[in-house]
This record gives C-alpha cells, structure tokens and sequence, in this order.
C-alpha cells in the first residue's frame, strides 16, 4: 500500500492547530447588514452553550462573549481534537444612531443574532417644502 504524504497540508494542520492552541479569544465571524430601520448581526458560535453567551452594551461599545468548553472523554485516546474550545470575544462601536435600549439577541442552532434598532432621531425623514405665493411675498416685502 502506497501512502502519499504532502508536507503542504501537514504544515497548514499544525499551523492551525498552533493558532488555535494559544491562549486568548478564539475568532467568531460575524455577518452584518442593515435592513430598513434596523442593523442585523449574526455572529457563528457553533458548540457553544447558549448560557455563556453574554451580550452587553456599555454606552456605544457593544460585546459579545461566549465560552466553548472541549469535549471530556474520560480514558479515551484522541485521534484528532481539531474543534477550537475557549473564549470568544468581539467588540463593535456602535454610532450614537442607535437605540441602545432597544438591542435584542437570539441564539439559534449555532448563530447568535443581534438585533439593533435605528434611533428614531437617525431615520431619514421627509421635509415639508413651504411656497409662499406671490401676492404673500409681495404683501410681506411691502410690510
């Protein structure tokens, strides 16, 4: 049997794994868009318990936390443990156009999505354009 060994893809895996081995927040990819009168969030936990997700607003700094524990196996012999475990951590400015209070999350089959309302004050509006006619313009120059 003839085995095929690529020393590429061997140096990527151990790479990784020394990446995702080192102390700190692991990486959470997150998804951002704005739709009408609100931005969306969806940030990807998968594996994480949904009672460690914290989410917290403090003035226009807005949080996320979340903590993957790994997999016990108590006696078992790890052929591969490649699924990142620890913290996770991201942080957004969050403009001064956004009700704080209003901010709301849900965490669903792996996806934690955060929902941010536009303040009232920083949604476009129309402005009313007043004409005065002009006999009111001649009378009002005449005054």
């Amino acid at each position: 049997m003839a085995l095929s060994f690529d020393p590429f893809s061997e140096f990527d895996r151990l790479a990784s794994n020394l990446l995702q081995s080192r102390p700190g927040p692991r990486v959470m990819p997150v998804d951002l868009y704005r739709d009408q009168d609100r931005y969306v969030l969806n940030a990807d936990l998968p594996g994480v318990d949904p009672g460690s997700v914290d989410v917290d607003v403090d003035g226009q700094l807005l949080t996320i936390r979340a903590q993957r524990t790994a997999a016990q196996a108590e006696g078992a012999k790890w052929l591969a443990q490649e699924r990142p475990a620890g913290s996770y951590l991201r942080q957004f400015s969050i403009g001064e156009g956004v009700d704080t209070a209003g901010i709301s999350a849900s965490y669903d089959n792996g996806v934690l999505s955060v929902i941010i309302p536009v303040s009232e004050k920083a949604k476009p509006r129309k402005v009313q354009v007043v004409s005065q006619s002009r006999d009111d313009a001649q009378k009002s120059l005449a005054s």
